[in-house]
């Protein structure tokens, strides 16, 4: 009989102690062996580079787009716009160029390229980057709308920059920090912002519409630039821009310095390489969706399904010697928008809806073609406008003006006032001129100018209207204009002042708050002062008195003036009307040869010209360009005016004013406007 088998005892078959322990061991230095590797393998990752990347692989390989910030959202492919590819390797360290300046027209995918050089620096080549908007709101709304999604989609760049809410990220609205860099977000307005780091890479978008001076320190884009120079040959400068007007636009007299590159492209039926121009799109008149273009060298017809092979067969090519052998430039129209963003038919529809208005094909010339528009300026003969005046009495409001502005310009001897009326699409009529003898150093002037804002002119339907806002002139006896306008209230009145150049976005700013001296003490703070671009409002002034417009008859048989039509009555005299037409827009060269727009006078006096201006910025100021159509109906209705087919008004909302009651004072009317 066999001995019983014990608990503790080892079971037939089975591994002893000694060896269940020697086979532990091994295990134990299995895994101790495969962590070593690991970590090694980690180790050697870490000291080997990210393989080097152009700005477009690296776009390619890492870049998504939002659905936030993109309409078509999912992974960033240059194929879709192959143009992009050279713009944006020109932005790698690999290439020699310094400044690549990029004119373009709307929706080419230029913004997107200029985010995917931002996601390049932050993951593959990082160093401090400086990214300037027009303004310092315009970047706020840049850093929320295309910044942040940028990182939160992209797993290499959300892992570079930490989240806002994470304490000391370094994560703000306007300051992105990441490891061996800080991106940078400003306003061309603010000066401040322009020099408050040295920056290796600059990005300047949209420089067309930057202000003149930033906080009158001097050109946006030379403060911006100038931050860069200690980065000498490492530097990156990226300037892009809509272009706006011939002589005044930044990014063409950038452009024009460069070897002015041309995107060509194949014929799909004789293999000819060609830029693509406008002239060559063309369609059945009325029939735009019949849009084709045609080759220059076969000159046969191209279909817009030919579009996305010849622009992946396409390549730059420079068509002039550049100045500057650091910058290279590149200038693009819609022409070349990938399918399914603005087609061939879509620009012929586009030319077809603005012919017959100069504001309509200036906007087409910019946004389509990437073009500048050419501004004449020339006034017409003020005999020609004298033979357009108009029959009705002074001091009263034609049946279409539905709210009244004035301008007021100040002299040493008198103060010079005109009321406008204002009607949709901003038709106007003279109303009144009004000339305050004594000027600004006599007490009785500033009460007759205090009256006037009280007084009223009867308008065509019965009813009575009153100033909705008086814009009046700072460049004279500044002080006496601010005190005055600060007594009143800047409820009604608006001191204005004049600057140089062409600001079609927003051609007044403000109002900013300065120092005004009242009864002998000085008040920090105590005035506000709107800036105005006069140049774009005197542009306005002579394209709308140059503008076809029905005649007598026509319009007593019901036909429409066009929208902007300028009434003038026929008690304005010669010599206002030679005011109105006293300056014209000349193109004058600067020290370093680059052309420039300049506003000149024809004969001394221009005050009707400048009081003109001013009522034209008082209407801006109080909201009559953005006002809804529901604000322009009610206008009407309070005026029993019936509403006609004309011009629709734009967004926005009015601006309540209060009515002055001030005792009447005497006022003096022109001698020569009787």
């Amino acid at each position: 009989m066999s001995a019983p088998i014990s608990r503790n005892s080892p079971s037939p078959g089975s591994p002893s102690d000694d060896t269940a322990s020697s086979s532990e061991a091994v295990g134990e230095n299995i895994t101790q062996f495969d962590g070593a590797e690991a970590l090694l393998r980690a180790w050697g990752r870490g000291l080997t580079p990210d393989p080097w990347l152009t700005v477009s692989e690296w776009s390619d390989t890492h870049r998504w787009l939002s659905s936030r910030a993109s309409a078509e959202p999912g992974r960033y492919r240059t194929e879709r716009t192959p143009y992009m590819r050279a713009i944006m390797d020109a932005l790698s360290p690999g290439d020699p160029t310094q400044r690549i300046v990029f004119m373009k027209a709307a929706q080419v995918g230029a913004t997107e390229a200029g985010n995917n050089w931002i996601g390049f620096v932050i993951h593959h080549a990082p160093g401090p980057m400086l990214a300037v908007q027009p303004t310092v709101e315009l970047a706020k709304r840049n850093s929320r709308q295309r910044i942040d999604p940028l990182i939160e989609e992209s797993p290499a760049l959300k892992e570079r920059v930490r989240p806002a809410r994470a304490r000391d990220s370094g994560n703000t609205q306007l300051s992105k920090d990441f490891p061996g860099g800080v991106l940078v977000m400003t306003g061309a307005n603010s000066a401040v912002g322009l020099r408050s780091m040295p920056a290796r890479y600059v990005f300047l978008d949209e420089v067309d519409a930057y202000p003149p001076s930033a906080d009158e320190e001097g050109d946006p884009v030379g403060l911006a630039e100038a931050r860069s120079l200690t980065f000498a040959h490492r530097r990156k400068v990226f300037l892009v821009s809509t272009p706006t007007i011939r002589g005044v636009s930044r990014i063409e007299r950038e452009y024009e310095t460069s070897d002015q590159r041309r995107f060509f492209v194949p014929c799909p039926h004789c293999g000819a390489m060609q830029w693509l121009r406008f002239e060559r799109l063309r369609w059945e008149k009325g029939k735009p969706e019949t849009a084709a273009y045609h080759c220059d060298a076969c000159d046969e017809p191209i279909e817009e399904h030919h579009k996305p092979a010849m622009l992946a067969a396409g390549e730059w090519r420079a068509t002039a010697e550049a100045r500057d052998a650091r910058t290279v430039g590149f200038h693009l129209s819609a022409l070349y928008s990938p399918p399914g963003w603005k087609s061939w038919a879509d620009i012929a529809r586009d030319k077809e809806t603005a012919a017959g208005s100069d504001e309509a094909e200036r906007v087409f010339r910019n946004t389509v073609l990437g073009e500048t528009w050419i501004e004449t300026g020339d006034a017409p003969d003020w005999q020609r406008i004298a033979e357009r005046r108009e029959d009705w009495p002074a001091a009263t409001i034609p049946a279409g003006g539905l709210f009244l502005t004035a301008g007021a310009d100040v002299q040493k001897d008198r103060i010079e006032v005109d009321v406008w009326a204002w009607g949709r699409g901003l038709e106007s009529w003279l109303v009144d001129h009004v000339v305050i003898e004594g000027g600004p150093a006599h007490p009785e002037s500033w009460e007759a100018l205090t009256d006037l804002l009280g007084r009223n002119w009867r308008h065509a339907g019965g009813a009575e209207l009153g100033l909705a806002r008086l814009a009046i002139d700072t460049g004279y006896e500044t002080a006496a204009v601010y005190g005055w306008s600060r007594q009143v209230g800047f409820a009604q009145v608006a001191p204005v002042k004049g600057v140089e150049g062409f600001t079609r976005t927003s051609p007044v700013t403000g109002p900013t708050y300065v120092d005004a001296t009242v009864a002998g003490k000085r008040l920090r703070r105590g005035a506000r002062l709107w800036t105005v671009a006069t140049s774009t409002f005197k542009a306005e002034t002579c394209r709308f008195l140059r503008q076809d417009r029905p005649t007598r008859e026509e319009q007593a048989a019901g036909a429409l003036c066009p929208p902007g039509t300028i009434h003038l009555p026929d008690w304005a005299d010669g010599e206002w009307l030679k005011q109105l037409a006293a300056e014209q827009l000349v193109t004058v060269r600067t020290k370093r040869g680059f052309a420039r727009l300049e506003w000149q006078k024809l004969r001394e006096r221009n005050e009707a010209l400048d009081t003109r201006v001013y009522a034209r910025a008082a209407a801006w100021i109080a909201g009559s360009d953005r006002w809804p159509e529901a604000r322009w109906a009610d206008l009407e209705a309070q005026l029993g005016v019936a509403k006609q087919d004309g011009p629709e008004a734009g967004p926005g909302t009015p601006v309540h004013v209060e009515r002055r009651t001030s005792p009447r004072r005497r006022t003096v009317r022109s001698s020569y406007m009787r």
